[in-house]
């Protein structure tokens, strides 16, 4: 049974027919949330009704915009696991951090969750050709899931992408693209090229239903959490439908009454010096985010210098008490490797910002040693050789071995 009552500016507030395909409000040019019946869902859609369906994302089906089920496209989207981290937290002197890792995902990252959420409604309105600019993975997970519903995908991205990126495209069947130039130049070339190519755009929050794959984030993590939620979620934030989709599970899970507490986690949007539009904006107190200059950082899926749904973050990091900062760009190695040696976890670079923004927020007081605090793990470190550029030591095995040297 599906319970969509309509499409809703998130800006604006204009309602739109939940039937026909829709890009950006036409009224405004923001993103559109799906709207639900939550009363309906609350008396039809028990908690109890969870029990025995299997674990991917689609055991949430009532609470997604999916009309007919034979539609869905998937490449079994499993539940990703809560790994607590001793080692870690014992690092930061704190007692509570677990890391939610997304990179057990189909193409290895998040990404997964909105794009077959976003193809699998294409797929409903009997769309044919899809399109995406990509700082990565998204591409590759478009690709991907087009590809298995049987879909033309074109894929354009930055030229100085990740090298795996650009190669899953192209594996998958995609027509890819280098652009010389940053994510916003490739989402203009999308733009241009709806009339022309007559396909339809999946640009981060230009179409309604990515946000709501990346909302089972957060209802996957209430269910781990016994309904009881986190005090603290750290997120690396480019586009931040991840961030923004969460906050609207839990405000639709405490509707129907799922939550053990009303308290909702304070939510720490993360980002790197060289991209840090909306930690910039956070800091002078401004609803929506100047295009940040000469973007660089080597987590490429934060280098989003100007991100379409930038009110919609900041209006949940507020609401939540949370905060949005920058953290040094030179520091991400470091971090990656303190995650991956100290417990064998392998952080994307997006998601090594995360435990900088800890270290700061702890010392300022921000973040309690005590609290229960998750860091997601958007993606596997093994998508980005570029981030770290290691010199390791040679053997030369056809000499004796210098012990002294190992």
């Amino acid at each position: 049974m599906n319970f969509v009552t309509h499409l809703e500016c998130a800006n604006c507030v204009t309602r739109y027919d939940a039937d026909k395909v829709h890009n950006l409000c036409p009224a405004c040019q923001k993103p559109l949330w799906v709207k639900y019946d939550l009363d309906a869902l609350k008396k039809k859609f028990p908690k109890k009704a969870l029990f025995g369906r299997p674990p991917t994302i689609w055991r949430y089906l009532e609470m997604l915009p999916v009309r007919d089920v034979e539609k869905i496209v998937s490449l079994t989207e499993t539940i990703t696991p809560i790994l607590e981290t001793k080692r870690i937290a014992a690092h930061f002197g704190v007692k509570h951090l677990f890391v939610k890792d997304e990179s057990r995902l189909p193409t290895g990252s998040f990404k997964a969750r909105g794009m077959a959420m976003a193809i699998t409604m294409a797929n409903e309105f009997g769309t044919k050709r899809v399109a995406c600019p990509t700082a990565g993975n998204a591409g590759g997970a478009m690709a991907a899931y087009a590809a298995r519903a049987g879909m033309e995908a074109y894929v354009f991205m930055p030229e100085d992408t990740p090298v795996i990126n650009q190669k899953e495209c192209f594996l998958a069947g995609a027509k890819t693209f280098l652009v010389n130039g940053l994510i916003t130049d490739c989402g203009r070339i999308v733009g241009e090229g709806k009339a022309k190519k007559g396909w339809f755009d999946v640009s981060t929050l230009k179409e309604p239903y990515r946000i709501e794959g990346k909302k089972t984030m957060g209802l996957e993590l209430a269910e781990q959490f016994d309904w009881e939620l986190p005090d603290v979620i750290l997120y690396p934030t480019g586009g931040g439908t991840g961030l923004i989709g969460m906050w609207k599970a839990f405000a639709e899970l405490e509707a129907l009454g799922w939550l053990k507490s009303p308290r909702k986690p304070r939510m720490i949007s993360c980002q790197s010096t060289g991209c840090a539009p909306i930690a910039e904006a956070f800091k002078k107190g401004d609803r929506f985010a100047k295009k940040f200059e000469n973007a660089a950082t080597i987590a490429s899926g934060i280098r989003v210098p100007a991100a379409v749904g930038d009110f919609m973050i900041l209006d949940a990091v507020r609401a939540s008490g949370g905060v949005a900062l920058a953290t040094p760009e030179a520091d991400i190695p470091k971090w990656m490797q303190l995650a991956s040696s100290r417990e064998g976890i392998a952080l994307c670079p997006e998601t090594a910002v995360c435990l900088g923004a800890l270290e700061v927020l702890l010392k300022v007081g921000k973040i309690k040693p005590t609290e229960r605090i998750v860091v997601f793990n958007t993606g596997a470190a093994q998508k980005y050789p570029e981030a770290v550029r290691e010199h390791l030591p040679r053997v030369d095995c056809t000499k004796p071995i210098e012990w002294d040297r190992i």
